[in-house]
């Protein structure tokens, strides 16, 4: 097999994303995420550029993978051995050096503003350099696509260039994302055919038209050997080629993982989507529900007639076993689905039920009546099982809600400050008991969390009698609001997930014309759902 090298920028390239802004910390943290997934390099960052990044190289991680320092070959007018900008790279003191130099000759010419044999020269002297050195020297060839469909032989002088110095890798990047798959295969093959090894030869495409994926799977079905991406397909604009997707299909997908071979082992593959996930909270982001692979939505079976199948045999609406990347099969609920995705929803919540039972039937015709009003139970799975076991008789009674209040004021507090003040007050009845508890954020601030739901979720799990012992370590971690209807009948639509400290995560679903009690509602399912988990007695 034919062994791929794969090359992780989201340290560096990643970091351009609009609103990413890493500290140190986090890139220790990420890095040691990188090098468990089997990656070949770790980009770390350009060391002198920003605080962030020398302070990362001065306290690197200890990798298996080759840690790398990003950098720019030397400016004209000076040494190799003179230039500040290519010491500062290489006493960072990681074992390769990767290099950006412009081989488009219209951005010599407009953007460097130096004759076409000088940008020649200083690629090939700052690797010459570099290789002096002892580290490995990898060139990222900049506009290079662009700079080839204008001027091929310059292009390629570029990367003869950079090869006379001692380069280990030179990289083909499309920089403005817009060169389609079918060109990059066509150029790449046409690169090797001019005399530049396949096995020196890597790829760096940008997501600007969708294809950055596809566009390196071209490049390697060309010849290429090293493939450059970043995690979730972080990057400038709009991302660089994603090797949260690249990683799987080259181990599971044919011919790729007969032809190929890589640094990531299928037991590190089982950990991908634990590490997209650890990503995205790094970020405090939203993980993309959508996303090939590792998203919640990627093996998520919402048509009754494709349940039905999956029923019968997972590959008729599978292109992979889910486990193998860390997902799991999802078979949600909503006005589409049909019987085949009622039990198996009910099997998932451990409630069989026979095939053919009329109880089937009367929970399919609740759930679309409920989603007409504008619930949502293919991102509420908790609401939904309360929901079926009701119906079926086997959800215990444990309290009822009589009254709530939530009162949100803005005011100066005694000492001039701003403040929100947000008070509570729930009354239930729990074991033939009516229980009031009273919440009030008097200390809050504009930064902290002084909100109205805040308090009602903190006034409703202050004292519920029998029960209260098991919600102790019940808590909100996600809030999302939705509107349904516009105009004057708007309903709102709220969607809370919950955690607890035993990593069970649900969520639940209100709906309401007025926010705060659809906000409730929610809650309410919410504890319903936990108490349900923690084997409660009604």
């Amino acid at each position: 097999m034919t062994r791929l090298s794969l090359f992780d920028t989201t340290l560096r390239d990643g970091q351009q994303t609009q609103g990413v802004q890493f500290s140190t910390k986090e890139k220790q943290a990420i890095a040691g995420m990188l090098d468990a997934l089997g990656l070949d390099y770790i980009e770390g960052g350009w060391p002198g550029a920003n605080p962030t990044d020398s302070e990362f190289f001065d306290a690197a991680p200890k990798t298996r993978a080759t840690m790398t320092a990003f950098g720019m070959t030397k400016r004209s007018g000076r040494s190799a051995e003179n230039d500040e900008v290519l010491a500062g790279v290489l006493n960072a003191g990681t074992p390769a050096v990767c290099l950006v130099g412009k081989s488009h000759e219209f951005h010599v010419k407009t953007a460097l503003g130096v004759p076409l044999d000088e940008n020649l020269e200083n690629i090939r002297a700052s690797f010459a350099h570099i290789t002096a050195q002892g580290r490995e020297a990898i060139f990222d060839a900049e506009h290079f696509f662009d700079g080839y469909k204008s001027d091929p032989a310059y292009a390629l002088g570029c990367l003869n260039a950079a090869l006379e110095g001692g380069c280990r890798w030179v990289v083909l990047c499309d920089t403005n994302g817009g060169t389609l798959p079918t060109e990059i295969g066509r150029i790449v093959s046409e690169v090797i055919a001019s005399g530049v090894p396949g096995e020196k030869l890597g790829i760096h495409t940008h997501n600007d038209t969708e294809t950055a994926v596809a566009g390196s799977l071209a490049a390697v079905d060309a010849g290429a050997r090293q493939i450059q991406g970043t995690l979730n397909g972080l990057g400038e604009r709009c991302g660089n080629a994603n090797l949260t997707s690249l990683i799987p299909t080259l181990l599971l997908k044919e011919p790729y993982a007969s032809l190929y071979e890589t640094g990531v082992t299928a037991e590190a593959l089982l950990g991908l989507r634990r590490t997209s996930r650890k990503l995205d909270d790094i970020l405090n982001r939203v993980p993309m529900r959508q996303a090939p692979y590792v998203g919640a939505s990627a093996f998520a079976h919402k048509a009754g007639l494709h349940a039905s199948a999956i029923l019968k045999d997972p590959t008729t609406y599978e292109h992979i076993d889910p486990a193998a990347v860390g997902n799991t099969r999802i078979i949600p609920m909503s006005n589409q689905a049909g019987q085949s995705n009622l039990r198996e929803r009910l099997r998932d919540a451990g409630l069989e039920v026979e095939k053919g039972d009329p109880r089937l039937a009367r929970l399919l015709e609740i759930v679309k009546e409920k989603e007409s009003q504008g619930y949502a139970y293919d991102g509420a799975q908790a609401s939904f099982e309360l929901i079926a076991r009701e119906e079926l008789g086997l959800l215990p009674h444990f309290f009822d809600v009589e009254r709530y209040r939530v009162i949100t004021e803005r005011r100066r507090n005694a000492r001039g400050e701003l403040v929100i003040v947000s008070e509570a007050v729930v009354t239930i009845q729990v074991g033939g008991e009516t229980r009031t508890s009273f919440y009030q954020n008097e200390n809050a601030t504009e930064q902290e969390d002084a909100g109205p739901v805040n308090a009602l979720t903190a006034a409703l799990s202050m004292d519920l009698g029998r029960y209260q012992e098991q919600i102790a370590d019940w808590r909100l971690v996600d809030f999302k609001v939705r509107i349904t209807n516009g105009g004057t009948e708007a309903v709102t639509r709220v969607i809370i997930d919950s955690e607890d400290d035993s990593g069970r995560r649900w969520s639940t679903v209100g709906v309401s014309a007025n926010i705060v009690d659809a906000s409730f509602a929610a809650l309410v399912d919410a504890v319903r759902w936990k108490l349900v988990q923690e084997g409660a007695a009604g």
